[in-house]
This record gives C-alpha cells, structure tokens and sequence, in this order.
C-alpha cells in the first residue's frame, strides 16, 4: 500500500476554542491560521483532525 498522506490546514482561529482543542491544533504541528501541515494517513492523526474538524479543512495526497 503506498503511503498516503493528510494536508492539514488550519482554517480557524483558536482564539475562544476550549483549552483541549487549542493543545490537539498544536500537537497537529499548527500554528498560525492558513498553516498547513503532511502528516501520515492513520488512525491517531484521524482521530486528532476529526476532534477539531470545526477549525482545520482536510485533504488527502
């Protein structure tokens, strides 16, 4: 199977975002609106986009 791979923007602020959500934006390697980020194709990184959906925009590579 080849290595598939996420392009994760932040497309939100997490200015008024709860406190847990702000700590997955960051562990997700973003920082600044607009930010994007690779990451691999698995269930941590799926789990961790699915929880701040509301912020970042997902495609996969």
């Amino acid at each position: 199977m080849a290595d598939k791979k996420l392009k994760v923007t932040l497309v939100k602020s997490t200015i008024g975002a709860i406190p847990k959500h702000r700590k997955t934006v960051e562990a997700l390697g973003l920082h600044k609106t607009y930010n994007s980020v690779e990451l691999p194709d698995n269930d941590a990184v799926r789990g961790m986009v699915n929880a701040v959906r509301h912020l970042v925009k997902v495609e996969e590579i």
